[in-house]
C-alpha cells in the first residue's frame, strides 16, 4: 500500500513573501484558496493580464498586482511561488528558477513539479485541519473537507481556549503538564467512541 510521506507544516504567511505568476482562473484559484486560509497573506501576482476577480480580490487584501512578463528576477525576495499560467514552459521555468535559488514552488497541476500541495482545509477558530491525498484527488481532499466541517462541532474554540487556560495553571515539567492534559483530555475521545460524535 502506497503512503503519503508528506510532512504537514502549518506556515505563518504573513511572515512570508509568496509569488503566483499567473493571473487566470487557476491563478484566482490559488489566491483564493490562500486568502481564504490566510485573510493577510502578503501575495504578489505577476501577470501580463489578468482576471477581473483577481483585480476585485486585490483591492480588499494585501495583494500586490504587477503587470509583467515572467522574468527570473521577479523571485527576489520571495519565499514561496506558485505557477498557475497556461504555458507549460513558463510554469517550468519558474520551477527550475526556483529549484535553482531553493525556494518552495508549486506548479498547479504538475505533482512531479511540486514541493508542496494546497490540500483541503477546515477552520474552526483557532482549529485547522489540513487534508492531503498526496496530490492524486483534490476531489476527495474536497469531500473530506466537507465531512469535518460538518463534524467538527462550532464551539471546538471554546474547549481549545479553556484547555489553553487550564494549561497555564499545571505545575511541573514540560513531560508532566503534557500526562496531565492527556489525561483530562481523554474523555473526549471516549465520548465520541461511545457516541459517534464529540
Amino acid at each position: 500500500m502506497e503512503k503519503n510521506a508528506l510532512y504537514p507544516i502549518f506556515l505563518k504567511v504573513t511572515q512570508l513573501n509568496i509569488l503566483i505568476v499567473g493571473g487566470g482562473n487557476v491563478g484566482l484559484e490559488k489566491l483564493t484558496f490562500l486568502l481564504k486560509s490566510s485573510p493577510n497573506a502578503q501575495v504578489e501576482i505577476l501577470a501580463k493580464e489578468f482576471n477581473d476577480s483577481i483585480l476585485a480580490l486585490a483591492k480588499n487584501h494585501n495583494v500586490e498586482i504587477t503587470k509583467a512578463t515572467y522574468d527570473e528576477k521577479c523571485l527576489e525576495g520571495k519565499h514561496m511561488v506558485i505557477a498557475t499560467t497556461n504555458d507549460t514552459k513558463v510554469n517550468e521555468q519558474v520551477y527550475r528558477d526556483c529549484r535553482k535559488r531553493r525556494l518552495l514552488v508549486n506548479v498547479a497541476d504538475n505533482p512531479p513539479l511540486c514541493d508542496f500541495y494546497m490540500g483541503g482545509i477546515v477552520t474552526k477558530g483557532n482549529v485547522k485541519v489540513a487534508i492531503s491525498t498526496n496530490g492524486k484527488s483534490p476531489t476527495t481532499a474536497k469531500r473530506l473537507r466537507q465531512f469535518f466541517e460538518d463534524v467538527i462541532p462550532e464551539n471546538i474554540d471554546d474547549l481549545v481556549k479553556n484547555l489553553n487556560e487550564y494549561r497555564k495553571t499545571i505545575k511541573g515539567d514540560f513531560e508532566e503538564k503534557v500526562e496531565t492534559l492527556n489525561e483530562f483530555t481523554k474523555g473526549l475521545v471516549e465520548k465520541k467512541d461511545k457516541k459517534g460524535s464529540l
